[in-house]
């Protein structure tokens, strides 16, 4: 049986924290330096808004963070926070120009596809959602801005990771301890963007 009620569980209920998520974002910030004061982050698949929440405060008052999801977050942070009720695969450039003209300094994705229970099919689903934050982290983050993404591990997922050397200083691939044993999932890290004519 399948122990969900693990220790990263309790810790967020005990923290108050809108899932356990969070404390795998904290530890790819806490190794990777994603974050900065004053910075614009774009936060994909952001539901139920753990990830916005970290965020916020590693931003500080001078920050913003954009959400984005399908399904609406319900609570109400404190700092500069701009929610978005899409797609985002049908993002445009005009969404973002108010809260980020000049692009981000950071895009992170959780976002992850409906699960069909065939794992070869959910990992596809899931490379997919990858290849569309790379897509828009090509076109909105800053030089020098930093990626992360969910992926469910699988064959292409090294091919996947390869492929953006070009655009990043430093790629890797990582599986934060929250992440639970069984579980496909896994982040690719993207440090120091090259710009937009990287490639």
């Amino acid at each position: 049986m399948r122990k969900l009620h693990d220790k990263f569980f309790r810790q967020a209920k005990r923290e108050g924290k809108l899932a356990r998520s969070v404390y795998k974002l904290e530890e790819l910030d806490r190794r990777e330096g994603l974050f900065r004061p004053g910075g614009k982050v774009l936060d994909l698949g952001a539901s139920p808004g753990s990830w916005t929440e970290y965020i916020l405060e590693a931003v500080g008052p001078g920050g913003v963070a954009c959400a984005i999801d399908l399904k609406p977050i319900h609570r109400k942070f404190k700092g500069r926070a701009h929610f978005l009720l899409r797609d985002a695969r049908e993002l445009g450039d005009d969404d973002f120009a108010r809260q980020a003209p000049d692009g981000f300094d950071a895009l992170v994705s959780d976002m992850a596809p409906n699960t069909s229970g065939i794992r070869i099919v959910d990992q596809s689903r899931s490379l997919e959602l990858c290849q569309c934050a790379l897509t828009l982290a090509r076109r909105r983050l800053r030089r020098g801005g930093n990626f992360v993404c969910k992926i469910f591990y699988g064959p292409e997922t090294e091919a996947f990771r390869d492929s953006l050397p070009g655009f990043f200083q430093a790629v890797r691939l990582r599986k934060p301890l929250a992440c639970r044993s069984a579980s496909i999932e896994a982040y690719v890290v993207g440090v120091g963007f090259a710009g937009p004519e990287a490639g």
